[in-house]
């Protein structure tokens, strides 16, 4: 079982790449999203159900594979995809939007400002995952307002 959640917590050994892990699987995410959702698939809710379940998944994995690697090993990037997923949730998939959506989401994640620093030190998978559920909602937050008031 614990094979399993290796592979879940790398997001299919992404993480293990090393420096830089983090950011890989935020532009395989990105890439992954445009071409599902560019190919004509009509299921309006299946981003938010694989966001939520890539999350939850998240966690449990994270909380397995600590007491082997460590607290928020940098080889357990599933935390990225799922807060790269929660950046694109909703917004149009174009080029420009998932640029900006990457940007800020590593943004977000890298700086860790408004609380975000705060959620680390929650125990096992939820401290690895909720950062970057904060800086994926922060991220996507900024996305809707450049949306709604079309400045992007």
């Amino acid at each position: 079982m614990i094979q399993l959640h290796k592979l879940i917590s790398t997001s299919l050994g992404i993480g293990y790449v090393g420096k830089g892990g983090g950011t890989v699987a935020a532009v395989f995410t990105c890439l992954v999203w445009y071409f599902c959702q560019g190919s004509g698939n009509e299921l309006v809710f299946w981003p938010l159900a694989l966001t939520v379940l890539l999350t939850a998944l998240g966690v449990w994995s994270a909380n397995e594979v600590e007491p082997l690697w460590g607290k928020d090993d940098k080889k357990v990037v599933i935390d990225e995809v799922a807060g790269m997923c929660i950046s694109l949730l909703f917004i149009p998939v174009t080029v420009p939007y998932l640029l900006a959506a990457l940007v800020l989401f590593r943004f977000f994640d890298i700086v860790k400002p408004l609380g975000i620093r705060k959620t680390e030190r929650l125990p096992g998978g939820w401290g690895v995952m909720l950062d970057d559920v904060l800086s994926g909602i922060y991220a996507n937050v900024l996305l809707q307002l450049l949306l709604f008031f079309d400045l992007f």
